[in-house]
């Protein structure tokens, strides 16, 4: 899916011009690819070393595991073109530069000069998180953040996110004589539903459990610390992308939700100081082109802070942005993203056209 919607963002912006692309496949060797700027080629052999060793540049969506086992045989063949992947197979390594530009552009000229040659979308909460809360960092206002997610089913993956739909369908078909009936009652509807998740015939060999009319407080494997991969990638990542000279604690719990697209998160804050809820909104909504500030409002909040609203869209709403209880240096928001956009293909696609332009 990052693939693809990556290839319509490069398509979109135009990214394609000027250049002879080739595109290789693990799966589908020989049949037609993309028809990008006229007849459409066979796709090649993701695993011919030596056909991909031609090119200046490779941008990988397949996923950790070819990472793994191509980007190294490349290097050792001599191979120094740049490699640009959205995978998390090299994210942590020392010779690789996680970009997400509008927040650390700087970092990322800095990697260029310095010869890196690995330049790698971060996680997807965390590069979401980061748009979001951008000016705050920025500032340097934050102490620590506790990020707690609500991630969709089209992270997880394709086959998942047809699997929602087939709970969704399930589910309704057996609630059908139940919408036909006026006089059925609340109680009707809770006991078909949960007798419907507790259905043998209830389809969840992909999550393992039921997703729709329900949520999974867990993501990605588990870490000796007792938090999720998904989770520990929260402070990581976050940390790397920024260069922070001390590192920001981030920390929370990653749950999926019955979403299709766009993860949202909510937030609490602890600034290094009591700054004024005025400056703190003017500094969110201005630290970068596509950050928007909703007021804390209920209508402006309902109607703009769901992943029905961002879907397909590079906006990164944050909004609920209030002063918590605990003390005037906590804060509390809530920001939703298209997350196979600027958690995923977005900075992929800027990071390729910012070698193109260095290269030139």
């Amino acid at each position: 899916m990052v693939g693809s919607v990556l290839l319509e963002r490069m398509q979109a912006e135009g990214d394609f011009a000027g250049l002879e692309p080739e595109f290789f496949s693990t799966s589908q060797v020989g049949i037609p690819g993309p028809a990008i700027g006229g007849e459409a080629r066979p796709l090649a052999d993701a695993y011919d070393l030596a056909r991909l060793a031609r090119h200046d540049a490779l941008v990988s969506c397949q996923g950790g595991d070819y990472t793994k086992q191509v980007l190294s045989s490349l290097r050792e063949s001599g191979w120094q073109g740049w490699w640009i992947d959205a995978a998390s197979a090299k994210r942590m390594d020392p010779d690789s530069t996680i970009v997400l530009d509008p927040v650390n552009r700087g970092v990322i000229d800095r990697a260029i000069h310095d010869g890196v040659r690995n330049f790698i979308g971060g996680n997807c909460t965390v590069s979401l998180m980061l748009m979001a809360l951008h000016g705050l960092f920025r500032e340097g206002w934050v102490e620590w953040v506790s990020a707690m997610t609500y991630q969709a089913a089209s992270g997880a993956g394709a086959r998942q996110m047809r699997e929602l739909v087939e709970q969704m369908k399930f589910l309704g078909d057996r609630a059908d004589g139940l919408l036909q009936n006026p006089a059925a009652v609340a109680l009707d509807f809770d006991r078909c539903v949960a007798d419907g998740l507790a259905d043998d015939e209830f389809p969840q060999d992909q999550f393992g459990v039921p997703l729709a009319a329900s949520l999974i407080p867990w993501i990605d494997r588990l870490m000796e610390s007792g938090e999720t991969r998904e989770e520990w990638k929260g402070f990581v990542e976050a940390n790397k992308i920024l260069q922070t000279p001390e590192a920001i604690p981030v920390d929370g719990i990653c749950v999926r939700v019955g979403a299709m697209r766009c993860h949202s998160q909510a937030f609490t804050v602890k600034l290094r100081r009591d700054v004024p809820l005025d400056e703190i909104e003017s500094v969110m909504g201005s630290a970068n082109d596509w950050v928007q500030l909703v007021a804390n409002q209920p209508e402006a909040t309902r109607r703009s802070l769901g992943p029905a609203f961002v879907s397909g869209g590079l906006s990164v709403p944050v909004g609920r942005v209030r002063k918590l209880r605990m003390g005037p240096d906590y804060l509390g928001a809530f920001s939703v993203g298209d997350q196979l956009l600027w958690g995923a293909a977005e900075p992929l696609r800027r990071i390729f056209h910012i070698l193109r332009e260095h290269a030139d």
